[in-house]
């Protein structure tokens, strides 16, 4: 029987970033997967706070090189690696000089949001998919962890669905009280665009005359996961209005009951392939 595998998508990981909630348990998932026997791949950002020589990163040649493209401008990906603290699980990062090398994550020394944070999203999503293809490896599931992960259960499920690595993957969104606060672009649809998506193809993402990544990430999910014990108003009013399958928040439970959430998942997928996908 062939392992399963597990796609970890996220904007925050200790150490590698400051302790939060999203990063805390980032950084207990992976180990947790791999201890269950899955074969294992975590991408996050390359932001300018981590610190390359203490976490010994290393750049991927063979997978650095490609161009991504935001609001029709191209745009390095450069791919580094680095191995988890105390356990044999390598994480790769999305690299690029005009939207990751800062000395802050999301906001400037001064509290205020950078004005691109949209853009670094669009980049990270689109490259995520982009380094998968490179890697020429088919995930059963795809996890994401964070509001900049977004885009990736929209792009998994439009611009990717004829896509043979992607064609059979699962993808369930985390949803954390990390919403991206300030006001998005009035071109968001046209940066987000990848390959012959229009407007009409992200809808659910517009909420009124705003948008809200969460509300969009949910309706293109198979699955959502609560990872905070609060979640704000529009998040609360996106898990009332959905009929997806649910995890609820459990902070002593949440990686037995994840595991199982993403079993139930995977019942169709285990019935297309023909095969037991069991943990």
């Amino acid at each position: 029987m062939s392992k399963k595998k597990v796609l970890i998508v996220t904007q925050e990981m200790s150490p590698f970033t400051d302790p939060s909630e999203l990063a805390d348990f980032t950084r207990t998932l992976p180990q947790f997967v791999q201890e269950k026997g899955m074969e294992l791949r975590v991408l996050m950002p390359k932001f300018g706070t981590i610190n390359e020589r203490r976490h010994r990163l290393h750049e991927v040649v063979r997978l650095s090189g490609m161009n991504i493209i935001v609001d029709d401008d191209d745009y390095p990906l450069i791919i580094k690696v680095a191995s988890m603290p105390e356990a044999r699980i390598q994480v790769y990062f999305l690299d690029n000089d005009d939207f990751f090398r800062r000395k802050h994550v999301f906001q400037d020394e001064e509290g205020q949001a950078y004005e691109d944070n949209v853009d670094r999203m669009v980049f990270f999503c689109k490259g995520v998919l982009e380094t998968v293809r490179k890697f020429g490896w088919a995930p059963d599931i795809v996890l994401c962890h964070g509001w900049m992960t977004s885009l990736i259960p929209a792009y998994l499920k439009t611009a990717y669905k004829t896509e043979p690595l992607f064609q059979h993957a699962k993808v369930v969104y985390s949803l954390y009280n990390d919403e991206l606060e300030e006001k998005m672009p009035e071109n968001f649809f046209n940066k987000a665009a990848i390959n012959n998506l229009n407007a009409q193809d992200l809808d659910a993402y517009q909420n009124g005359a705003g948008i809200t990544l969460h509300k969009g990430a949910v309706a293109f999910a198979d699955g959502v996961a609560i990872g905070s014990p609060t979640l704000s108003d529009s998040a609360q009013t996106t898990l009332a209005n959905t009929d997806k399958p649910i995890l609820e928040f459990s902070e002593h439970a949440a990686l037995p009951g994840i595991v199982e959430f993403y079993n139930s998942l995977m019942a169709e997928h285990e019935k297309l392939r023909g095969a037991s996908m069991k943990w």
